[in-house]
C-alpha cells in the first residue's frame, strides 16, 4: 500500500506526480527544484538554488516523519557540471554524517530553467 505525501512547505507538483510516495517503510521523493513554496520565486545562483532544494527536500522528509539521516540515495541533476563543487558544498551541510549514496549528472535542461534538481530515497530507521 502506498501513501501520498504532500506538504505546503515544499513546492506543489507541477505535473501528474506526487511530492513523495511512501511504501513499505521507504520514501521516494520526486525531484525537487529550487522554487520557494511561499513565494513561487527561484533564487539566483547555484548556492542559493541548492539551499532551496535542500530545504524543500527536508520539508518533505519531515512531513513524512523522516529526517536527512534516513536518506539512502539521491540523484542530483545539474544544468552545468561546472556547478558541481558549489552544489556539493551546500549538499554536504544537510548530509553531515554517513551521507547517502549518490549519482550526479549534467543534463541539457531542467524545469523552469533552474540550475539544480535533486531527488531522494529514504528508509525508516529502526
Amino acid at each position: 500500500m502506498k501513501k501520498i505525501i504532500h506538504t505546503t512547505n515544499a513546492p506543489a507538483a507541477i505535473g501528474p506526480y506526487s511530492q513523495a510516495v511512501e511504501a513499505n517503510g521507504m520514501l521516494f521523493i520526486s525531484g525537487q527544484i529550487p522554487v520557494n513554496p511561499a513565494t513561487g520565486n527561484v533564487p539566483e545562483g547555484i548556492t542559493a538554488q541548492t539551499e532551496q532544494v535542500m530545504a524543500n527536500l527536508t520539508a518533505i522528509l519531515e512531513e513524512a516523519g523522516y529526517s536527512p539521516e534516513d536518506v539512502v540515495k539521491t540523484t542530483c541533476l545539474l544544468s552545468d557540471i561546472a556547478n558541481f563543487s558549489p552544489m556539493n558544498e551546500v549538499y554536504a551541510k544537510t548530509f553531515t554524517t554517513n551521507p547517502p549514496a549518490r549519482a550526479a549528472f549534467a543534463v541539457r535542461d531542467l524545469p523552469k530553467g533552474v540550475l539544480v534538481e535533486i531527488e531522494a530515497i529514504a528508509v525508516k530507521s529502526k
